[in-house]
Order: C-alpha cells, then sequence, then structure tokens
C-alpha cells in the first residue's frame, strides 16, 4: 500500500459519495513527478544547475544551430512556466551559459542563445538526465513502457490542454 492507496481508503471511508478512483492515477502522476524532479536537481546540483536551468539549456541545444531562440519559442518548448524561465535566463546569462542578443527578426526583442560553455554544460547535463530517465524505469519491460507513453500520450493529448499543458 502506498501513499495513494491510503489517501483513496480515508476519503471512502470519510467521504463514501465521491468517486476518488480518478485519484489512483492523478495522485500518483503528480507524486512520481514531484519525485523525478527532486531526484533531477540533486543529481544537477554538482555540476551547477537546476531542473529549470537544464530545461532552458536543453531546450537552446536540440534547436540545433545557432542554438538560439525567442523567448516566446522558448516557453512554447520547456517544461517550466515563464515566471521560472526568465529567472533560469537570468542565472544562465550570469554564469556565461547563454548570451541575451537583439532577434534579428524582430528588433523589439532578444533570443537566448547558448554559448559554447553552455553547449558543454548542457551535453553533460544531458547526459546525466538520460541516464537518470532510464534507470528510473529499468523495473518495466519493453511492452510496459510501451503502453505507458501511449496512455500518457493519451492524457497529455486531452482537448482541454494547450500545447504547454495548461487549461
Amino acid at each position: 500500500m502506498d501513499r495513494i492507496d491510503r489517501l483513496v481508503s480515508e476519503w471512502q471511508a470519510e467521504a463514501p459519495e465521491f468517486d476518488v478512483s480518478a485519484m489512483e492515477i492523478v495522485g500518483r502522476v503528480v507524486v512520481l513527478g514531484q519525485f523525478l524532479e527532486a531526484r533531477v536537481n540533486t543529481l544537477l546540483k554538482p555540476i551547477g544547475l537546476s531542473y529549470t536551468d537544464f530545461d532552458v539549456l536543453a531546450t537552446l541545444m536540440r534547436s540545433g544551430k545557432p542554438y538560439a531562440l525567442t523567448p516566446t519559442a522558448l516557453r512554447r518548448s520547456v517544461l517550466i512556466t515563464s515566471g521560472a524561465m526568465t529567472a533560469a535566463l537570468d542565472r544562465l546569462e550570469t554564469g556565461g551559459l547563454i548570451v541575451r542578443q537583439p532577434n534579428p527578426d524582430d528588433r523589439r526583442s532578444l533570443t537566448a542563445r547558448l554559448t559554447k560553455d553552455g553547449r558543454r554544460l548542457a551535453r553533460k547535463a544531458a547526459r546525466i538526465r538520460f541516464a537518470d530517465a532510464a534507470e528510473s524505469i529499468a523495473q518495466l519491460s519493453a511492452v510496459d513502457r510501451t503502453q505507458l507513453a501511449s496512455l500518457l500520450r493519451l492524457l497529455l493529448a486531452e482537448p482541454a490542454l494547450d500545447e504547454t499543458g495548461s487549461y
């Protein structure tokens, strides 16, 4: 029995008129997300990054050369809030991992571009992140992984969610 089982059991005992069965999935997804994010933060801390910093660096890295995006394009691709992204951009710029430059397509905005040090650290962090992700699902068979990925994709395709996962 895990804490979600206890939560469901307590609700069933206290308020049996509520159907709390969805919490068996939703609650576990929430708890798992919190656990995985904390784990990544712990693993990235020795190289001076947080999960949010890595998310921004990784987004810039996977965008390809010239490893530069506008804040709007970054917001569409990162898994963090716009406020957290702004704070991460400030930290990353202070650390010499990105530079903000005038946007050649729109003089009113800036682009964030990875520096050479930023690209090097993004690759190092990605190796750590992907190894941890693989380890975190190691107990699942290949069939289980495919099925779980499909089911989670289905949940995220909910029409009420936009591309950032917001309502």
